[in-house]
């Protein structure tokens, strides 16, 4: 950035030493083209000082995420779930849902899609809808033994 504004002052420095008549309609251009070309640098610099507070406080804010979520989920959370140069990694994200065990995914049988189920939702009476094609889901379940013999 200081680059910019260095150019700027170079410019409008060389322009002063061309000794370019400032009344004339040449002059009047370029003199105010070089007073944009410096503002420009200006506001420039500005922004990029605000980008960096508003980079300071999202790192901020995501410690103290974090932290919360250390709190609430202690030893079994994982913090870098995504990396700062990644896309968000699903994969990962699956391992932390699959910890908690709360779900399971099955098939939809009127459209093909995968489905995740919670078990709360199998205890309720409520019907259990595919988000896909909102259809009703039957589930059935076929209780056997461990000894291989239909109870």
């Amino acid at each position: 950035m200081e680059d910019l504004i260095k150019q700027a002052a170079y410019l409008k420095g060389y322009a002063e030493g061309l000794d370019i008549n400032p009344k004339s309609d040449e002059g009047k251009l370029i003199m105010k083209l070089i007073d944009v070309v410096g503002a420009m640098a200006d506001r420039i610099g500005e922004l990029e000082e605000r980008v960096e507070n508003v980079e300071d406080v999202t790192d901020e804010l995501d410690d103290a995420l974090f932290s919360i979520a250390d709190d609430i989920y202690g030893d079994d959370y994982e913090r870098d779930i995504y990396d700062d140069d990644d896309d968000f990694d699903d994969d990962e994200y699956d391992d932390l849902e699959d910890d908690g065990g709360d779900y399971f995914e099955i098939e939809c049988p009127n459209c093909g899609e995968d489905v995740m189920i919670d078990f709360d939702m199998i205890d309720d009476d409520s019907a259990i809808v595919c988000p896909n094609c909102h259809e009703e889901i039957e589930l059935e379940f076929n209780l056997n033994s461990d000894d291989g013999e239909d109870e």
